[in-house]
């Protein structure tokens, strides 16, 4: 399970997951960065414009045709194999990693619209499952979601489910 926090130090709201990975610093980076890594863990199809992670750089993010939704973004900052930033749609993402004994303290912030943070809190600690190597149980989003929901209405107020 990953650790689920709710940042209100920011100019919009953000949830922050941390979790230890296995690998080491330069190995979670490749998950991160490659489409072919990126594929089994990361919740839609990423097209990187000129195949580089590079500050500026375009990206396409396709979710499954049922969904009808695409989201477009920008690099914002790499610093390999520590940080990696990028705007997700309505969303920003940073990825912060640090070496931890033989593995890797993965956090990631994801800064968002205040209703979609309980929806974005659940999706992200499902996708960090599949990138710990951890299969998630096909019915687990929406106990999480309630959860969650639950935590952060008080201080965001009603929280969206996610798309359909």
């Amino acid at each position: 399970m990953t650790d689920v926090e709710l940042l209100d130090d920011r100019g919009r709201p953000a949830v922050r997951l941390e979790r230890h990975l296995p690998d080491p610093p330069d190995v979670v980076w490749q998950a991160l960065t490659q489409p072919e890594q990126l594929r089994a863990w990361f919740p839609c199809e990423v097209t990187l414009r000129g195949g580089r992670w590079a500050i500026g750089a375009a990206i396409m993010f396709e979710f499954p045709a049922h969904m009808r939704l695409t989201y477009t973004g920008e690099v914002l900052e790499v610093d390999e194999p520590r940080s990696l930033a990028f705007t997700w749609g309505p969303s920003t993402l940073r990825f912060l990693l640090s070496p931890e004994g033989d593995g890797t303290r993965l956090v990631l912030i994801d800064e968002l619209p205040q209703d979609a943070a309980a929806r974005n809190a659940a999706g992200w600690e499902r996708c960090l499952d599949r990138l710990a190597g951890i299969e998630p149980t096909p019915d687990g989003w929406q106990p999480l979601f309630e959860r969650y929901a639950a935590a952060f209405a008080p201080a965001l107020g009603p929280q969206e489910a996610r798309p359909t």
